[in-house]
């Protein structure tokens, strides 16, 4: 399972509560905290919710930094 670093990193960055983000998209605290650990993954819907809400890239929440290409 991979570890989300970024989702933690962007949450804490935003003064957010496990609680807040996981009411916010209805989804138990618990579950947000397994993505944040690794111990769960989140499905593509998810990971799309999630993006959208923090307003950062699914590369950003996984790796917690932005996916550069390197020609």
């Amino acid at each position: 399972m991979q570890k989300m670093v970024g989702l933690k990193q962007i949450r804490k960055k935003k003064g957010y509560s496990q609680l807040k983000v996981a009411m916010d998209l209805n989804i138990s605290r618990e579950a947000l905290s397994y993505y944040e650990t690794g111990k769960r993954n989140p499905d593509l819907e998810m990971l799309i919710a999630l993006s959208d809400y923090f307003r950062v890239s699914i590369d950003y929440l996984i790796r917690g930094k932005e996916f550069k290409y390197d020609n």
